[in-house]
């Protein structure tokens, strides 16, 4: 939500001026809606590390952004055969988790999950680890993750 005390100053014509005001206020507003498994093996999770983006080389649970139409089961499937190249099974609904980054307001619908054969490729990603209660902390989680990780041990 804009801040009401912060005072904003743009230049240039009126017609200008209103399509900066107009863009700001869609980014202010932007929300995304994705879904992340929790894979789970052998009392460790999968962790990735993105390989694009502002947040390149900071580490988060595999998913992405939810198509129109999908349900958020059919959309993990589909994000990691894209992005792993692997077929998933999930096992429950565990949680969402709500956070503000400065650009957008984010939704995650996470899932408890595993890999039906326990094979995976990296098409996105620079890297992946299986971590464990005792290793969760040693990568930079993203910000959205970081309050699931610490939830984590109790499942791991």
């Amino acid at each position: 939500m804009p801040d009401p005390d912060r005072i904003v100053v743009m230049y240039g014509s009126p017609e200008t001026i209103f399509h900066k005001r107009e863009k700001a206020d869609k980014q202010l507003h932007k929300h995304i809606e994705v879904v992340a498994a929790i894979l789970i093996d052998d009392n460790a999770v999968l962790a990735t590390q993105r390989g694009y983006g502002d947040w390149k080389g900071w580490w988060e649970f595999p998913g992405g952004k939810i198509k129109s139409g999908e349900t958020h089961e059919q959309a993990l499937i589909r994000e990691l055969r894209e992005e792993m190249d692997t077929d998933i099974t999930i096992d429950r609904y565990l949680t969402t988790i709500e956070y503000d980054y400065p650009d957008f307001h984010l939704t995650m619908h996470c899932y408890l999950c595993h890999l039906t054969d326990g094979h995976y490729t990296l098409k996105e990603h620079l890297a992946a680890r299986w971590l464990t209660a005792e290793t969760l902390q040693t990568v930079q989680w993203l910000p959205a993750d970081e309050e699931l990780v610490q939830n984590l041990s109790s499942i791991l």
